[in-house]
């Protein structure tokens, strides 16, 4: 899987596509392996990398959503604990089970909790992943040793998903290819082309890396750009009314001390109206998020000081050890494309159903929505956009389609389990070339090898490509990820044939976004 290859077919494609996607977040690749596997010609065109937006930058749960049981949205969440199980099924090298502990210091919190994790329990049905039940307060610190004491009466435990979101986007990419897709990261869609009945029939496009310009014709064009969903639109319809609403979520990463243990902690109620998680990720403690609405959304969103404020607050009023900006190792922030609602006050009560909407061009946009049910959501929105194109109708068979690099037991590959089935293929690497297994960076487990397979076959193409999405060192430490970065363009360097001058750019350009992810004083 690389850039030569996929400009290869569409060179070698006179003819004009059944579907052209627009987006490479898991909405996008999503429905281009539900399409593909239908056996329609598919063009996924991605206008930086491939989860650049929003699907490198969630909570990293593969979850149901509690605080929707809450909210009544009883159907979204039954969609969800069972996209859940199928993604568990699917991809059980990246995905994985956890404990959620909820702390309870008031005599009501426990029964009321209690029921309301059963009942999520129950939605699951086959699908469920653990027992839910009410924990005494030793129990509850047997889960949770770094969790404060005082006033702490017990808790109530359940269990959820846990993934590496950049990682699983960047085997289904694989997969959507290994399917017959055709999907390019640093192509900008630039227009839409329409036909003499003003319907889109296609795109202009932009190779960001060459200035190469060019079209591409198809039956029918999918909008699943997230938060820039209505830029898109307007060049549709200049007229067309917006339908998403950005809002805001911050994470901040800090070392394990903080949280011990194998469970996570989930507050229910924080005096943003969220739910507040601390998790165990990857050797790190992550906690968020933050829902702040904003004017538009960005490709680097950065987060704001008040949203650092508050998670570090509330952790405190949680944790043994308060943590402190000194403590951050990275802070990093995502943008949520919500779907416009009449009447709705905040973006925290927002719906997180999908919305597709076929615009009178013909254009087809999908938003909304939420990570754990892409596979259901491109099921829809294939089934939508086949009919709208007069394509042939073929049954959706993603349910059980195993995700690139499916490995029962991928923990046996230690650190490079999240490659599952490829990690074979890495450690031939090193097998052949012992430097390549020497560690980038102390703090973090990543090898150099990694850098030479991400950018030979999983189409990395940046130094930040690497460092933020191939590996995750810059969502764990900034830091450490900044000293690491000159090695891996040395590497990148010799696999990409750069000269010094482009390798000077990556760096610099690399230390202009990771900027955003350092804490200062």
């Amino acid at each position: 899987m690389n850039r030569t290859n996929m400009w290869r077919s569409i060179e070698a494609h006179p003819k004009a596509w059944d579907m052209i996607v627009v987006g490479g977040g898991a909405t996008g690749v999503g429905v281009a392996i539900d399409a593909a596997t239908r056996g329609y010609d598919v063009l996924l065109l991605e206008q930086s990398d491939f989860g650049k937006g929003t699907s490198s930058r969630s909570t990293k749960l593969a979850h149901g959503g509690v605080r929707y049981l809450e909210q009544g949205n009883i159907g979204l969440v039954m969609e969800a604990l069972k996209e859940r199980g199928l993604l568990l099924q699917n991809a059980p090298h990246i995905v994985r089970d956890r404990a959620f502990v909820v702390p309870n210091y008031d005599w009501w919190e426990a029964p009321f909790y209690g029921l309301g994790l059963k009942l999520y329990e129950l939605l699951a049905g086959k699908y469920g992943f653990g027992t839910s039940r009410i924990l005494s307060k030793e129990e509850t610190l047997e889960h949770l040793p770094t969790l404060k004491t005082d006033g702490l009466r017990g808790g109530a435990v359940y269990y959820d998903g846990q993934f590496d979101d950049a990682r699983l986007l960047i085997h289904m990419v694989a997969t959507a290819f290994e399917q017959g897709a055709t999907l390019l990261n640093y192509v900008e869609v630039t227009g839409l082309t329409k036909d003499a009945q003003g319907f889109v029939d296609g795109v202009s496009a932009r190779d960001v890396e060459t200035g190469d310009e060019f079209r591409a014709a198809a039956k029918v064009v999918v909008n699943a750009t997230g938060a820039f969903s209505d830029l898109l639109r307007l060049q549709a319809e200049p007229g067309a009314t917006p339908l998403i609403v950005p809002s805001q979520g911050i994470h901040l990463v800090f070392d394990k001390t903080f949280l011990q243990g194998e469970s996570a902690v989930m507050v229910p109620h924080t005096g943003d109206g969220r739910v507040l998680f601390a998790i165990p990720w990857h050797g790190h403690t992550l906690v968020g998020t933050t829902d702040t609405p904003i004017a538009a959304a960005t490709l680097e969103p950065v987060a704001m000081e008040q949203e650092i404020q508050f998670i570090l607050a509330t952790a405190a009023q949680y944790l043994t050890k308060a943590p402190t900006r000194d403590d951050v190792l990275s802070v990093f922030a995502g943008i949520r494309p919500l779907v416009r609602a009449t009447g709705v006050a905040s973006t925290a009560a927002l719906s997180r159903d999908h919305l597709i909407n076929i615009d009178r061009s013909g254009l087809v946009t999908i938003c909304g929505g939420k990570w754990t049910t892409y596979r259901h959501m491109a099921e829809d929105c294939v089934d939508q956009a086949a009919t709208l194109a007069q394509l042939p109708e073929k049954p959706c068979v993603t349910h059980h389609l195993h995700i690139h690099g499916f490995h029962v037991t991928a923990k046996e590959f230690g650190s490079l389990a999240v490659y599952g089935s490829d990690a074979y293929e890495i450690r031939k690497l090193i097998g052949t070339d012992a430097a390549l297994g020497e560690p980038l960076h102390a703090a973090l487990p990543y090898v150099k090898a990694e850098v030479i397979w991400a950018a030979r076959h999983e189409m990395a193409r940046t130094v930040e490509d690497i460092l933020a999405r191939r590996t995750r060192a810059l969502f764990l430490n900034a830091r450490a990820a900044l000293e690491m970065a000159p090695v891996v363009a040395d590497l990148m360097a010799s696999e990409l044939g750069w000269g010094e001058s482009t390798k000077t750019k990556q760096l610099a350009a690399f230390r202009d976004v990771a900027s955003n992810y350092v804490l200062h004083p």
